[in-house]
């Protein structure tokens, strides 16, 4: 029984330390503020809620079918990284070149902010910025790893959603409290962040879009 449980603590954390590097929602945290500093607190607070549950759906989702959904549309891992990057490197391109002037928005009403929270929530807050391509990437190569064990599948299949769980909870913690950066940087400390944090958005983009390229293109100079 102690070594069942020992399993699947390890396993838990198995997942922990593929998904939680790759979503890293400390530092999506400036990012997530970056796209809602025109909402009030409340409507951020929430977005955090909404964002965190989205996130979780995503990644199991990915876990559990991901694998068969890209093999019946014939696209492969390195491409799925290829054109996330391409949305994360969009996105990262708007924010650094944002006037800032929706951050000065007055509050309207509150059917208003309700709008935004829903059509904000999963793109582009959860996917691609915070389940991005990497992420995706990861957790089908871990259900694909689980459905390949047999008689394990569904012990695999659970500690791998209580990892979720878990890097869900996380997203949760960092963006509700990111709003707290605003108070501390101030005005014109805020501004700098953020634009420095579009700037890392842009980097990541990239980095993701090489990524791809060069699995696509390793095997073609094998041959």
């Amino acid at each position: 029984m102690k070594r069942e449980l020992f399993e699947y603590a390890n396993a838990v954390l198995f997942t922990l330390a593929a998904l939680l590097p790759i979503v890293n929602p400390l530092g999506s945290a400036p990012i997530f503020l970056s796209m809602t500093a025109d909402l009030p607190g409340t409507a951020r607070r929430k977005l955090a809620v909404v964002v965190a549950r989205h996130a979780f759906l995503l990644l199991t989702a990915a876990m559990l079918i991901g694998t068969y959904v890209l093999r019946i549309f014939g696209v492969s891992l390195p491409i799925v990284r290829v054109a996330g990057g391409l949305l994360v490197t969009a996105n990262g391109w708007r924010l650094l070149n944002d006037d800032g002037r929706g951050a000065d928005a007055t509050p309207g009403p509150v059917d208003a902010w309700e709008r935004e929270i829903a059509r904000r929530a999963f793109y582009p807050l959860t996917f691609p910025l915070t389940v991005g391509p990497g992420s995706v990437s990861i957790a089908i190569t871990l259900g694909a790893k689980a459905q390949s064990r047999g008689a394990s599948t569904a012990r695999e299949l659970l500690a791998d959603l209580v990892g979720v769980v878990i890097v869900s909870l996380t997203v949760f913690l960092s963006y509700r409290f990111a709003s707290r950066l605003i108070a501390y940087l101030g005005e014109t400390g805020t501004a700098v962040f953020l634009r420095l944090s579009s700037f890392i958005l842009l980097c990541v983009g990239v980095a993701i879009i090489w990524s791809g390229l060069v699995d696509l293109v390793q095997p073609l100079l094998s041959r």
